[in-house]
């Protein structure tokens, strides 16, 4: 099997926004034959530049391509300047939310910022852009002492989801229910890489949802930079002085069509995780009622596959108490949910309320989706969701 990417010599049209980490540009395409290598050119100096996607263009001229820049790897951008593209996701349609990726300048290379966090965890570890981060834990962070022997986290409720649309239903019912709990988020490194992709996570922030993020594995660009998910939870609890932690990947969940093809698998090892270091696992369930895909109505295969075969330890599964139209939905999650919970499962069924949760989901100041489905056409998704951050905010208030 062989990897490829498509590469597209561009210059930056304007600036759409910009936070810390990233930029959303758009850049204009250029015909012109390359004047510096670009990777994958077997003769840089002779060969043509690639020709922009063939959608590309309307009759005014060529349309402008969207693209992020990861401005701590790639540097900043202002219109006018030349950079080169990765475009093999958008060329293909994937779920990259429709963006071409800088990779490079085309002049000159950004200056180097060398500061005092620099460590010696390298993530995206050889790539063309790998990283450089300071681990929360190795013998140059000033928590290296704390976190050498620790073993346990406490007691902490640790929410574990199969997707990063999860998150913000967990935290709406976490601040709806106990605004006073700080929550950290852990990024698992089965989506996205870089935390600055997630508007997300940065509206979250910016709203007070969420107080800490841990980036872990390959995973970069949280407050704390982790190696494992039992670090980044140890983290949460020791370092960060966390009441709850949700454990997620980031945006840009894969799948395969198969029993264990599918990055969420590691949510079972989260619930692995949180068990080993003495914290409350809480099984946040993947569900749907309106995913045209018939694995995934209902409790999702992945719920059932992390949680029923990976997932070693028990944990408490909740299951949001549908009434009214969703009633019928509701006797179907708990039937489906009794391959779970015991006595056939490992896990503890807990039934959960959801009074006031549709309230606060709309409340969110994040935009709810997820596969494309908003809280309207999807509300169990999300009421399931936020089942599990009530009953985590329960837990972590020690009413039960």
């Amino acid at each position: 099997m062989t990897a490829s990417t498509r590469w597209l010599r561009a210059t930056v049209q304007r600036v759409r926004a910009q936070r810390p980490g990233l930029q959303q540009l758009d850049c204009l395409p250029s015909h012109e034959t390359a004047a510096a290598p670009i990777p994958g050119d077997p003769d840089p100096g002779a060969a043509p530049l690639p020709s922009p996607p063939s959608d590309i263009g309307h009759p005014s001229g060529p349309a402008p391509i969207p693209a992020l820049a990861y401005t701590d790897l790639v540097g900043t951008y202002r219109p006018g300047d030349e950079v080169i593209l990765n475009t093999a996701a958008l060329d293909a349609r994937l779920g990259t939310g429709g963006w071409a990726f800088v990779v490079a300048p085309g002049s000159p290379v950004p200056q180097d910022r060398p500061t005092a966090e620099d460590g010696y965890l390298v993530k995206a570890r050889y790539t063309p852009l790998q990283v450089l981060t300071r681990g929360v834990d190795e013998q140059t962070s000033p928590h290296h002492g704390l976190l050498q022997d620790a073993t346990d986290i406490w007691a902490m409720p640790v929410v574990v989801a199969d997707l990063h649309s999860q998150l913000p239903a967990i935290t709406a019912a976490i601040t709806h229910d106990a605004p006073g709990l700080k929550v950290a988020y852990v990024m698992t490194d089965g989506g996205a890489l870089p935390i600055a992709f997630s508007d997300t996570v940065a509206q979250l922030k910016a709203a007070g949802q969420l107080h800490t993020t841990i980036t872990v594995g390959q995973a970069f660009g949280g407050d704390y930079e982790a190696v494992t998910v039992h670090t980044a939870l140890l983290a949460a609890r020791l370092v960060a002085r966390c009441d709850i932690a949700v454990v997620a990947q980031g945006p840009g969940n894969l799948g395969t069509d198969t029993m264990w093809g599918f990055s969420g698998v590691a949510a079972g090892e989260a619930i692995n995780a949180t068990a080993l270091l003495s914290g409350r696992p809480v099984a946040a369930l993947r569900v749907s009622q309106a995913d045209p895909r018939a694995r995934h109505r209902g409790i999702s295969h992945h719920s059932l596959t992390a949680y029923g075969r990976v997932a070693r330890f028990a944990a408490d599964l909740p299951l949001p108490v549908l009434t009214g139209r969703l009633a019928p939905f509701g006797q179907r999650l708990s039937e489906e949910a009794g391959a779970l919970v015991k006595p056939a499962g490992p896990h503890r069924r807990r039934d959960v309320p959801v009074d006031g949760l549709m309230e606060a989901l709309r409340e969110s100041p994040v935009r709810l989706s997820t596969m494309g489905r908003s809280l309207d056409d999807d509300p169990a998704a999300f009421l399931a969701s936020a089942a599990a951050g009530r009953w985590a905010a329960t837990l972590a208030q020690g009413r039960a």
